[in-house]
């Protein structure tokens, strides 16, 4: 089963995830983010960070595990490949995340993502798998 999948969405960049659970779900959400930011084979998984995020639904909680991953990247220069939600309810995540700081010999910034947007937001489950589709500007 596919990860992630790119849609077409004027001057942005959106993704329809897809998981067999919530965990794989949100973990595929983080993975399509940072595959789009940056060539992910060539990040180690060498730092890990734990992540403990809330929302007041799944939609919200989509849009701030995104949000918390992007910040950690703009602000403390990481890049993350490895995703692991230990916990999810309704409006709570816990995970740990794997990866490294961003080094200008080793990686390229394919894109940048500004922000995660509530734009088309969703979050569904159908036929016994979960899908959400995420639209990021940049």
């Amino acid at each position: 089963m596919e990860k992630y999948i790119l849609i077409d969405h004027t001057a942005d960049i959106g993704i329809d995830v897809f998981g067999n659970s919530l965990q794989e779900l949100f973990a595929n959400a983080a993975f399509a983010l940072f595959d789009i930011i940056t060539d992910v084979s060539k990040v180690e998984g060498a730092v890990e960070y734990k992540i403990s995020i809330s929302g007041i639904d799944k939609e919200q909680l989509l849009v701030n595990w995104l949000s918390e991953l992007l910040y950690l990247h703009d602000v403390k220069n990481l890049l993350f490949k490895d995703f692991c939600i230990v916990d999810i309810q309704d409006n709570q995540l816990n995970a740990s995340v794997w990866g490294e700081v961003f080094a200008e010999d080793k990686h390229a910034i394919k894109t940048e993502i500004k922000a995660v947007t509530h734009h088309c937001l969703s979050v569904i489950r159908e036929d016994h798998r979960w899908k959400a589709r995420v639209i990021f500007d940049i």
